[in-house]
């Protein structure tokens, strides 16, 4: 075995996924310069295989990561998994097979459930989780919510608090032209999804319309609901306020959060979105809820402003004051940008990495 080589398990780095964009920070990192970084692909994300190929893969994929494991010689095992039903088992396996052939286990929790809750009620499925937990190398959280549960779950954990990391070239060192009285731009960047906020903030923006605010909003990504929320933005009538996009990469993504000035976000549950982190690097100001990890990143006032889920008036009313101060707005945005610098960089990750893997 050599402990330079790290298996680094995860979907398709070309995938639209928070984990496939973990994975390019890691590739990208100096981490790839101290470690040889191995892509071992999992998850369905980035694939295109019919139902009878998603079963064989299903089947044979505990034997190709030993093989894998075997002909690469990778002493550490990362996986990036998360506390739901689907992921669960699947890394399960992958742990075990990686237990038996004797490699060094980082298991990245990216969100979910939190261990009490996961299997609540049915002791040996908990007894189960537990030892996974308990015998992984290393186990790492977004959240420090997520630090505080899991050392209550099982004080024998060996977790550590790792949250998500970016590059901020292209973001943070890019100059923002401030608007100090045009209509406020606002921006949503993420999976065009009901439990990320977006039918409240349609509501909010036709609120803001009734009171005479000329806000817009421009909506970048695809996802499960987006016929349904293009329906809504007719049934408002905000056609010319709200602007569906589609998916919007590279240099168009950074250019879109260096033109914006608010990041709406008034997401019912996350991890640690990396459009947060984004969105704070180039400025543009989040409002969003107090949900997992962001309260760790956001600080009221400082970086943006906090509203409870499912409420579009506070949204609105939020939305409002920014409006109402663009000098609040110009300084949070400055400490947005300093907030990222200062502790979300990929450079940051390589090390907090970098220990656990050497550990």
């Amino acid at each position: 075995m050599d402990p330079r080589r790290v298996a680094v398990f995860g979907p398709s780095l070309a995938a639209l996924s928070g984990v496939s964009t973990h994975l390019r920070t890691l590739f990208a990192s100096e981490l790839a310069r101290d470690y040889e970084l191995l892509h071992f692909q999992v998850g369905s994300e980035g694939r295109r295989e019919n139902a009878l190929q998603k079963l064989a893969r299903f089947a044979f994929s505990p034997a190709q990561l030993a093989l894998f494991l075997l002909r690469t010689r990778a002493g550490v095992v990362h996986l990036n998994a998360s506390l739901d039903a689907k992921g669960y088992w699947r890394d399960l396996v992958y742990w075990g097979v990686a237990r038996l052939l004797g490699r060094r286990v980082v298991s990245q929790v990216h969100g979910g459930a939190l261990p009490q809750e996961f299997f609540r009620g049915n002791a040996p499925l908990t007894w189960l989780l537990r030892r996974f937990l308990v015998s992984s190398d290393a186990v790492t959280v977004l959240s420090s919510a997520e630090l505080r549960a899991y050392r209550s779950f099982d004080a024998r954990i060996k977790v550590r608090l790792v949250p998500n990391a970016i590059d901020p070239r292209g973001l943070a060192d890019r100059p923002r032209t401030p608007n100090a009285a045009g209509p406020l731009r606002l921006v949503f960047v993420g999976r065009v999804v009901r439990a990320k906020g977006l039918f409240e903030a349609l509501e909010a923006l036709a609120l803001l319309r009734g009171a005479g605010r000329a806000c817009t909003l421009r909506i970048a990504g695809a996802g499960a609901d987006a016929e349904a929320l293009r329906t809504a933005v007719h049934a408002a009538g905000l056609q010319d306020r709200v602007h569906l996009l589609g998916p919007v990469l590279g240099a168009d993504k950074a250019r879109l959060w260096l033109d914006s000035d608010v990041f709406v976000l008034p997401t019912y549950f996350e991890g640690l979105p990396y459009s947060l982190l984004e969105a704070m690097a180039a400025g543009c100001v989040p409002v969003t809820t107090r949900v997992a990890a962001i309260p760790d990143v956001v600080r009221q006032g400082e970086h943006g402003l906090f509203v409870p889920p499912r409420d579009a008036r506070a949204l609105a009313r939020a939305l409002a004051q920014l409006d109402d101060d663009r000098g609040r707005l110009a300084r949070m945005a400055a400490a947005c940008r300093r907030r990222v610098l200062d502790q979300f960089t990929s450079e940051r990750l390589t090390r907090d990495l970098r220990a656990l893997y050497g550990a």
